[in-house]
């Protein structure tokens, strides 16, 4: 029964990281990275963690419980909002805890940024790299524990309900091995990968989602998609983000013409939630005739931007730009997903055993809209809840089982461009302003190769996991719009 665990994580960012960390030491745990173990998401995370800490300025939970409420357009679910908040200074202690080295003061206080959204300085962080120092500090504890297994380059090709329990078809290194658990965990992050742009790193392929999906699970406000509107503009297919935080320390968005514009379309101007201002750079756009546009900070000068944003003053550099001295391009990009894998206040789906955490769980917390650095946050909050409700059923005794999925025989590798096909579908018809004639033409197409996918004679490999993920995500995303 080598195979057999007590609860199997799939992902290891932040979310799945934090969840197996809090899970009995008497259990056995198994963590699942698809690539690198330390690819994710969590680690492009830049400005930091949410969280009223300590509270000064007159910072307080309402405060933060009403941006976030007007950040999601007061469409957030109460209850998680209220889990969110309340639990967020536990999170940042823990997370101090294991070792996390948070940026400090003159006077060695932790130090508190301000993002698009927020009303207070209540962004903890790390310079402009808070979700590498998040992961790292936890993954650090993750290796040290004995009952921990984290296995990288592993592709979760199937699940299978059995025996009160679940079968986890894994692939790693060419090689298909069965693993069973009692309890099983979906933190596989987001779906930036079902578009051309996306800040997502190249694991971002809905994966849990589909597979959740395809189990029967609840998927709810799959369209909810947060384009962030300040990702740089190079058509690079993994765009690199410039941090809500550097408006946040009073950088201006100005368009084609070197001109500030965020007036015409809301009084918070730069600091109007992400998708205000997302909505407001494509109207922008439309009225100049013209996508470029530009975040200018040079006044804050060379050595305070060199301190404060390290990571983007860097990779800009490689680009020919000192944002001390010259422009940053910008432009809208897909960035993150509100919704996703229905889940309660302790992360448990409508499938018994089955849970998810983070990108690809819906909460609830973030409504319409995300607000800035709650990200972290709620994988923090919500994947310790999970670990906390599953002890409590790894108390009533665990039956060990063991199962083996079937090959299909003289299979063949999925056509080709397929998983360019979808991309370019929603990248076409559903951007930050949606072509409703494209959506439904997209659907139709998508449709067609979801259904070509699932057909039982394609090698099971990561080709094939991805790019049915892709498709049942474009497939749930354009039915919701449609």
């Amino acid at each position: 029964m080598d195979n057999y665990y007590d609860a199997i994580v799939v992902g290891a960012g932040v979310g799945g990281l934090f969840t197996a960390l809090h899970l009995p030491s008497t259990s056995r745990v198994l963590v699942l990275a698809k690539r690198e173990a330390e690819l994710c998401n969590s680690k492009l995370a830049q400005g930091g963690v949410a969280a009223v800490y300590k509270p000064v300025d007159d910072d307080n939970i309402s405060l933060h419980t009403n941006d976030t409420f007007v950040a999601g357009g007061f469409k957030n679910d109460p209850s998680s909002v209220r889990v969110l908040v309340t639990e967020a200074a536990s999170a940042i202690e823990r997370v101090l805890e294991l070792g996390a080295d948070f940026d400090r003061d003159e006077n060695g206080e932790l130090d508190r940024t301000l993002e698009g959204g927020h009303s207070r300085r209540r962004i903890f962080h790390h310079k402009d790299s808070t979700g590498a120092e998040v992961t790292r500090a936890i993954r650090d504890a993750v290796l040290a524990s004995d009952n921990i297994t984290l296995k990288d380059r592993s592709v979760m090709c199937r699940i299978k309900q059995v025996n009160g329990g679940f079968a986890v078809d894994v692939l790693h290194d060419d090689e298909h091995t069965t693993y069973t658990c009692r309890f099983l965990v979906l933190a596989t992050g987001g779906i930036g990968r079902v578009y051309e742009y996306t800040t997502n790193s190249a694991i971002a392929t809905g994966d849990g989602i589909a597979a959740a999906y395809d189990l029967g699970a609840t998927i709810t406000d799959l369209s909810l998609i947060q384009f962030h509107p300040t990702a740089y503009h190079d058509k690079s297919r993994e765009c690199f983000l410039i941090s809500e935080s550097v408006r946040g320390e009073g950088a201006y968005l100005l368009n084609c013409d070197k001109e500030r514009f965020m007036d015409r379309y809301d009084d918070r101007l730069e600091l109007a939630p992400r998708d205000v201002v997302s909505h407001s750079i494509m109207l922008e756009s439309k009225r100049t005739g013209s996508d470029e546009f530009y975040l200018d900070i040079r006044y804050k000068g060379e050595e305070y931007l060199r301190d404060r944003f390290p990571m983007i003053f860097e990779f800009l550099l490689t680009q020919d730009i000192n944002m001390g001295k010259d422009l940053i391009p910008i432009y809208p990009c897909q960035h993150y997903l509100m919704g996703g894998i229905d889940v309660d206040i302790d992360s448990r789906t409508d499938i018994p055993g089955l849970y998810a955490v983070g990108e690809c769980a819906h909460t609830g917390v973030h409504g319409n809209n995300r607000l800035a650095s709650n990200s972290l946050l709620e994988a923090l909050v919500f994947g310790r809840r999970a670990a906390n409700d599953i002890s409590q059923k790894l108390a009533e005794g665990s039956k060990p089982f063991e199962y083996s999925f079937e090959q299909p025989e003289n299979a063949e590798h999925i056509p080709t461009g397929l998983r360019t096909e979808i991309r370019h579908i929603m990248q076409q018809s559903y951007f930050v302003i949606p072509d409703m004639q494209k959506a439904v033409e997209g659907f139709e197409r998508v449709s067609e190769i979801k259904k070509l996918l699932e057909k039982d004679c394609y090698i099971i490999d990561r080709d094939l996991v991805e790019a049915h993920a892709l498709a049942t995500v474009a497939y749930i995303v354009l039915k919701e719009i449609i």
